[in-house]
């Protein structure tokens, strides 16, 4: 049950941090997880995986926002609805599989991922302004 439990939680934050993710893709440890350990992958070759992976987010996200940056704000901030809609949605699916215990669980995981999202943005503002006085 912990596994699945995991796993839910996982899949609930997957869309926000391949988002929130800082340039240079994901950092993991030297765990052996996943297809990693399917792979039986060498240490150099789990580095040398990683750091395409992390390239391969980067220019997703690069060609995500090149196209974004080209809509009308209206469509903008219909997408963001949508988007947020969707995550809404699948937030409540995902509780509903869970028993009291594990709800309390994804509410307080939810709430720390709530209060990231809100540092960052709060930082993003910061800096855009700290940039725009510099420049």
């Amino acid at each position: 049950m912990r596994k699945t439990l995991t796993a839910l939680l996982l899949a609930a934050t997957l869309p926000t941090l391949a988002f929130a993710m800082p340039d240079g893709g994901p950092r993991h440890h030297d765990r052996d997880h996943g297809m990693f350990k399917e792979l039986n992958l060498s240490k150099e070759q789990r580095q040398e995986f990683r750091k395409l992976m992390g390239e391969q987010m980067k220019t997703h996200r690069d060609i995500t926002k090149r196209y974004l940056d080209k809509l009308p704000e209206a469509e903008k901030q219909a997408m963001k609805k949508e988007l947020d809609q969707a995550r809404a949605d699948q937030h409540k699916a995902l509780r509903d599989l869970l028993n009291p215990e594990q709800q309390k669980a994804f509410d307080e995981h939810q709430k720390k991922m709530e209060a990231r999202r809100a540092e960052m943005a709060e930082f993003k503002a910061w800096k855009a302004e700290k940039d725009k006085k510099t420049n």
